[in-house]
């Protein structure tokens, strides 16, 4: 019989996976608990790069051949988030949706385009899914587009794992919580860059909110606008950026989940445009602002945004 089905029904209380997660094996086995390590995989962080991997390797088989093509950007309809769904968003997406049911685990998903999805039962946990976070790049052949998830236990602010990979150059950034944050299996750190005159930074807000914006353009060096939010924060969290900006009300969960868990991770600073906890909406429809940076100039460019 399956382990979890063997004792869970018999356990006081809902948190028996919790329970044998930060239990010794020898301490479960004086208990009774006849478990092996396969029964672990369910409640170990490290099995959601595995499964991230697979999911990655999923979607780029699935759209290769149509980056770059009339067809990648044909529309098929509107996503849940509100925003039109391509062609190749959707493959991304129904090829992640397949690797994610294959893994076995109950989980809740929350994606661009379906909105949300109950695999098995009971979740033991969030998915934040965006299958193609630069869907114009993608379609266009610029080579700057990524598979974006986050996992989360049921409250969203409990980030756990989060992983952003360009599906061009294979790219591969994730963080545990508490663990660091890595690109390709190597520990990545924000710059040290504390002088706007020689600032690098995303910043989005050029028609929306214009005015807010006007007091950054005018005082960093260069702006560099790529077109993937994910890889943008992931960016900022290796050094490559020293901040990402966007005050238009117009990212949702899906876009920033993962790569905010990196850059804070990595060392950075995160915030929403006013300099508060960012505070990850439960559904793909709200909309937020976001100050992402190195940490050492944050409270500048949120005095640049204030007006100062």
């Amino acid at each position: 019989m399956n382990f979890w089905k063997k004792y869970s029904a018999g356990f006081p209380g809902p948190d028996f996976k919790a329970f044998v997660s930060r239990t010794p094996k020898s301490e479960l086995w004086k208990r009774g608990f006849e478990i092996e390590e396969s029964d672990l995989y369910m409640t170990s962080n490290s099995n959601f790069l595995k499964l991230c991997q697979e999911a990655f390797k999923a979607a780029y088989d699935a759209t290769f051949e149509l980056v770059g093509t009339d067809s990648a950007s044909s529309f098929v309809g509107m996503g849940a988030d509100g925003t039109p769904t391509t062609s190749i968003d959707q493959v991304a997406e129904d090829a992640i949706v397949e690797a994610l049911k294959a893994d076995g685990r109950s989980m809740r998903v929350l994606s661009e385009e379906l909105g949300e999805l109950i695999i098995g039962k009971s979740p033991e946990f969030s998915v934040v899914l965006d299958p193609l976070d630069g869907t114009y790049n993608a379609s266009s052949g610029i080579p700057f587009y990524s598979v974006s998830i986050a996992f989360a236990s049921h409250d969203l602010s409990d980030l756990r794992f989060g992983y952003v990979s360009n599906l061009a150059l294979k790219e591969e950034f994730h963080a545990e919580a508490g663990k660091g944050a890595y690109l390709n299996g190597k520990t990545i750190r924000p710059s040290h860059n504390s002088d706007l005159k020689s600032l690098c930074a995303s910043v989005y807000g050029y028609r929306q909110n214009v005015e807010r914006t006007r007091k950054i353009y005018s005082n960093i060096r260069r702006v560099r606008l790529f077109g993937s939010v994910a890889l943008e924060l992931c960016y900022v969290a290796s050094g490559r950026l020293d901040a990402f900006v966007d005050v238009r009300r117009a990212l949702r969960v899906t876009d920033v989940a993962a790569g905010q868990l990196i850059l804070e991770e990595a060392g950075g600073s995160v915030t929403d445009g006013y300099g508060n906890l960012l505070r990850l909406p439960d559904n793909v429809t709200a909309r937020v602002d976001m100050v992402a940076s190195n940490g050492h100039v944050h409270e500048k460019i949120l005095h640049l945004l204030s007006g100062g």
